[in-house]
């Protein structure tokens, strides 16, 4: 899918209605108010937003409507919004509400037809199921739930195929080997998952340097890069980075 711009996705990791993140899913800091944040990459040339509620699936409780609310009256780019989303109803209240995307993973693991039915409802170009895997043995993956918490011993590989085949419109794919440790992406579990899928990938997961995101596309085959401090914190520019991938020959809207 190479003929279609690369996109660059902050992603927001939201807790206690602060945008927060950590290493390997643990050791959280503060990175500051949500619409702040969204505003700020909204203004800096992203090309979509990622919120995440992180502990709403964990503390079982539901997505933070009214952070969403505030962040979509303030962002004109593509918001995607996961995080204990459960029902199709939760899905009709954050569309509602001006998000564009709906990011699903302990909901597809618990019941995969919860996919189908979002997919057929919603229609598939707003379902992105969210793949957190981990590496088990060599060129094997497990997906893993509850921030990396609980090993469902499913492989994540055939797990993306499955959702494809279900409906998903984007596969969200995070190492939670890499998470946080500015290390890489893992463009080998990309690339196979790309193998086995005809939809966009967005590679998440180790982003520390702008050689990665180029990597993420020319060795992981992925449609977008998501990454969430070294944006925060302003280690790397957003269109420095575009202006970076531009040059080696990465199509990317600037």
């Amino acid at each position: 899918m190479d003929y279609f711009a690369k996109r660059i996705i902050p992603c927001l990791d939201v807790q206690g209605g602060r945008v927060v993140k950590g290493v390997n899913f643990v050791g959280l800091r503060d990175a500051g108010d949500p619409v702040e944040v969204a505003k700020r990459y909204n203004q800096e040339g992203a090309d979509e937003i990622t919120f995440l509620d992180i502990g709403a699936t964990h503390e079982g409780r539901d997505t933070i409507v009214d952070v969403v609310k505030q962040v979509a009256k303030e962002v004109f780019i593509p918001l995607t919004v996961g995080g204990g989303i459960r029902e199709l109803n939760d899905i009709y209240s954050l569309l509602n509400v001006g998000c564009d995307k709906i990011s699903i993973n302990s909901a597809a693991i618990k019941n995969p037809d919860f996919i189908n039915q979002s997919a057929k409802r919603f229609g598939s170009q707003c379902i992105v199921v969210a793949i957190d895997a981990k590496r088990v043995s060599d060129n094997k993956w497990h997906i893993f739930t509850h921030g990396g918490r609980n090993d469902t011993k499913i492989d994540a590989i055939e797990w993306a195929k499955e959702m494809y085949n279900r409906g998903a419109g984007e596969l969200l794919v995070t190492s939670m080997d890499a998470d946080g440790t500015k290390a890489g992406f893992d463009n080998i579990l990309n690339a196979k998952i790309g193998e086995v899928t005809n939809i966009p990938i967005i590679a998440s997961g180790g982003a520390g340097t702008m050689e990665h995101i180029k990597d993420s596309f020319t060795l992981g085959n992925a449609d977008a890069a998501l990454a969430a401090s070294i944006f925060h914190f302003k280690e790397i520019d957003i269109m420095d980075l575009k202006n970076y991938l531009k040059k080696h020959n990465i199509p990317v809207r600037i």
